[in-house]
């Protein structure tokens, strides 16, 4: 059954009845997500890698990176909601990836969960979604658009993911609204890694609530009209406005920060951030 047309205040569709999917539904966006919706009237289920016991909704056991678990999952999912309206791809992760090394294990691991995961997620739910004349929201990053130092695989899969949904929309974009989200930093164990390894990005961007990045994903999924980028806050808006329309602006507000850490000796004794200090530190 398709999800009624019904309009609330505001021009948003009810969400009662919404049969939704969200990856990534264990961690701190996910659980988030999945509260919201379920609290709106949506039958809620989700994927993670590692459930919890005491997760808000129903979460089937799924590695994004098996190509055979990944479609078996979708297909119990699908099977359990008796079809498919909504697909939120928040699963991801972070870590330290300098751009100026070379590609490890660290990228593969992010390249694998946060573009190829998505893409394999989805395509195991085109058809559901096709029959539904459904929705799928990305969970991108401010990244996508506007890269930070010392973090190059996570912001090239979220730019990678955006792409893929540009194409995604091309192809069934007629029948399926697909819309990308665009946090900026919010406090979450997916900056741990990259702390750990002395690259924290504590002064090169602000953080945001995580309040805001629900709504945005609630927003995309509800709303009337299909949006097809949302920033989470007036200040992510005008930072994506300016990434893209006048890149040269905030790619000179991101180098002056880094030198301004680098010269403060953020980043002394990281090996990973060497190159860095010897152009930028103390001294150079």
């Amino acid at each position: 059954m398709n999800l009624p047309l019904t309009l609330l205040d505001g021009g948003h569709r009810d969400a009662h009845g919404l049969r939704v999917i969200v990856t990534g539904a264990s961690g701190t966006f996910g659980r988030a997500i999945c509260t919201r919706l379920a609290g709106l009237g949506a039958h809620v289920i989700g994927l993670d890698v590692a459930p919890r016991e005491d997760d808000p909704v129903e979460v089937i056991a799924c590695d994004l990176t098996d190509d055979e678990q990944v479609p078996e999952a979708v297909a119990e999912a699908v099977g359990r909601l008796g079809g498919l309206d909504l697909l939120v791809n928040n699963a991801g992760i972070g870590g330290p990836a300098p751009a100026e090394l070379p590609p490890g294990a660290e990228v593969r691991r992010q390249l694998e969960i946060n573009l190829l995961g998505v893409w394999r997620v989805t395509a195991a739910c085109v058809d559901a979604l096709v029959r539904s004349r459904g929705r799928v929201v990305m969970l991108s990053s401010r990244m996508a658009v506007m890269q930070l130092p010392l973090a190059a695989a996570y912001g090239a899969s979220k730019r990678a993911l955006v792409a893929y949904a540009d194409a995604l929309r091309m192809e069934i974009g007629t029948h399926v609204g697909v819309t990308c989200v665009y946090p900026s930093m919010v406090r979450s164990p997916i900056h741990d890694s990259t702390a750990a390894a002395g690259l924290s990005l504590e002064g090169m961007s602000r953080y945001e609530p995580l309040e805001g990045v629900v709504d945005a994903v609630v927003r995309a999924a509800l709303s009337r009209r299909v949006h097809r980028d949302l920033p989470t806050t007036p200040r992510g808006a005008v930072e994506f406005f300016l990434a893209r329309h006048l890149p040269s602006v905030t790619d000179r507000i991101i180098s002056r920060t880094l030198a301004e850490r680098a010269g403060s000796g953020a980043f002394k004794g990281v090996e990973l951030a060497a190159g860095v200090v010897r152009r930028l530190g103390p001294g150079a």
